[in-house]
């Protein structure tokens, strides 16, 4: 018996995952109470629709998902906590298209980035091929989520600002403030262990 034919018949382990791949044990080690529902549709979709956003590097699939973390609770909704006392404070704010009365709880947040009100709904819906206005429950959808979340990253010049490794400036541009920054930081941080 040859060594080429005892080596080939040696079972061998399973590839490693791509040091980028975004795996369900993965998000579960970043968010580790996230739900399964939310974790495998993220996971199911992410690597294939990334590259069109231009996530296609550490640092910026690191920021993308701190961010994705936070604004999820830890992967555990897909649609903003409250409920009509709370969104009656979107009604009426022209600044976001509510102009119908209703609007505010309608437009509600969903989504992993939290889209918010009829313009957003609009926009972003018609950037993704749904029309999420006239049908706003399905931005909680994970793939439809995910699909409207690199929609907005690539929007908003995200990219840039994680390749500076700039937490505030990437804060900034999906929250419009600095709100949660200490927990985004930490999230960061993990990430970074774990996509390396």
């Amino acid at each position: 018996m040859s060594m080429r034919g005892s080596a080939a018949s040696a079972p061998s382990s399973p590839p490693a995952p791509p040091p980028l791949a975004v795996a369900g044990a993965r998000l579960l080690r970043l968010a580790p109470s996230g739900r399964a529902e939310i974790v495998d549709g993220i996971a199911r979709h992410f690597d294939r629709l990334a590259p069109g956003a231009g996530i296609t590097t550490h640092l910026r699939l690191c920021h993308l998902l701190a961010q994705a973390a936070h604004e999820t609770d830890g992967f555990r909704t897909l649609e903003e906590y409250g409920g009509g006392a709370y969104f009656a404070r979107y009604e009426g704010r022209r600044d976001l298209g509510n102009t119908l009365a209703g609007d505010g709880a309608r437009f509600h947040g969903r989504g992993i980035f939290q889209l918010t009100g009829r313009f957003n709904y609009r926009r972003y819906g018609a950037l993704v091929g749904i029309d999420l206005e006239a049908d706003p429950e399905r931005a909680k959808e994970p793939a439809v989520s995910l699909a409207t979340a690199f929609a907005y990253w690539r929007d908003r010049d995200c990219n840039e600002a994680a390749d500076a490794d700039d937490i505030i400036a990437v804060t900034k541009r999906i929250n419009g403030g600095r709100n949660g920054l200490a927990q985004r930081t930490r999230l960061l941080a993990l990430a970074k262990t774990i996509w390396v």
